[in-house]
């Protein structure tokens, strides 16, 4: 992905510079979580999805103050998120270290998220720009309504791929598309574009939780920065597993059954579990469903791959999900 990304390199650079901004202003306690979790080795796709779809709109190199702020912003509401998930999940790694929570405690981490989303607001609010807001609020919404469904299918074995889409447009798709909508408003595309750029990114944001969901049974701890399988231990089921579970697969949904049961890996192995899925052929079916949302993406462009930002744009659906980590 770093090919992608050379384009807007000098861009990413002065993101990481206002990052590193506005967790040094932060107040103290909150600092010191901010700093190490923005520090945390994450691959500023978001960021970098907003700068390139900027350029895409304005066609050529131009000054990128308001947009370098947004991409800021969208990393920050991003940061927030994790902080949150980690401590409804009470997940203990992040990126390969100690999560937050696991840290700092649940109750100061989460006035942490609560602090990066209201930063991330007053820092939007220096546009000026109503519409910039109400597509910040509208997808910060969304996600939140993402997480209390996901809290809702916590646990349970009746989750559909209907259930799982959803919640992967909610919690992932919507700051995707998001990102991609703010490039164009910035680079003052008409709303038909606008509309565009921002189906790209929701199609682009399926795919990318489709490979995500899919390296939970295909790479390794290290490559994931936390253990195997660790969403099916949270009680998150997920697209491969019900795949795998479909016309009466009854031993994988037994499987799955005593892993929620249990909470942990007791009577079930993963690696037994894992192969399981792949044999079931529903690792396949759900890389397919991925390559679609790749492919529709592309489509959402339109053939408008003459510039090299309109060409970046065209790759990175491809990078996603080739993607290992």
């Amino acid at each position: 992905m770093k090919e992608i990304f050379e384009l807007v390199r000098e861009d990413l650079v002065k993101v990481e510079q206002e990052l590193s901004r506005q967790s040094a202003a932060a107040f103290q306690p909150v600092s010191e979580i901010t700093s190490y979790l923005l520090g945390g080795g994450g691959k500023r796709v978001r960021p970098a999805l907003l700068l390139l779809c900027h350029g895409y709109a304005r066609g050529r190199k131009v000054e990128a103050r308001s947009a370098v702020r947004l991409a800021a912003v969208v990393e920050l509401l991003h940061s927030a998120t994790l902080i949150h998930d980690d401590v409804i999940d009470s997940a203990d790694t992040r990126r390969g270290r100690p999560s937050a929570n696991s840290r700092w405690g649940n109750h100061r981490s989460v006035l942490a998220g609560d602090w990066l989303y209201m930063q991330s607001f007053q820092i939007a609010l220096e546009e000026r720009n109503f519409h910039v807001l109400d597509i910040l609020i509208d997808l910060t919404q969304k996600m939140v309504e993402g997480e209390l469904l996901q809290l809702a299918k916590i646990g349970r074995i009746d989750v559909t791929e209907e259930d799982t889409l959803k919640l992967s447009t909610y919690k992932t798709a919507c700051l995707f598309s998001g990102c991609a909508r703010l490039g164009g408003v910035l680079g003052g595309l008409d709303d038909e574009h606008e509309e565009a750029l921002a189906e790209y990114g929701r199609y682009a944001g399926l795919a990318f939780q489709l490979v995500d969901d899919l390296l939970d049974f295909t790479a390794s701890s290290e490559q994931l920065g936390k253990p195997v399988l660790s969403d099916l231990k949270e009680g998150k089921v997920t697209l491969p597993l019900i795949y795998a579970m479909e016309n009466g697969h009854y031993e994988a949904r037994e499987m799955v059954a005593r892993v929620l049961e249990e909470k942990e890996f007791h009577s079930v192995q993963p690696e037994t579990l894992v192969a399981l899925v792949r044999d079931s052929g529903a690792l396949d079916r759900a890389r397919n469903l991925a390559l679609d949302y790749a492919v529709r993406a592309k489509a959402c462009l339109n053939g408008s791959g003459h510039s090299e930002y309109a060409r970046a744009l065209l790759t990175l659906p491809d990078f996603i999900l080739e993607r290992e980590n």
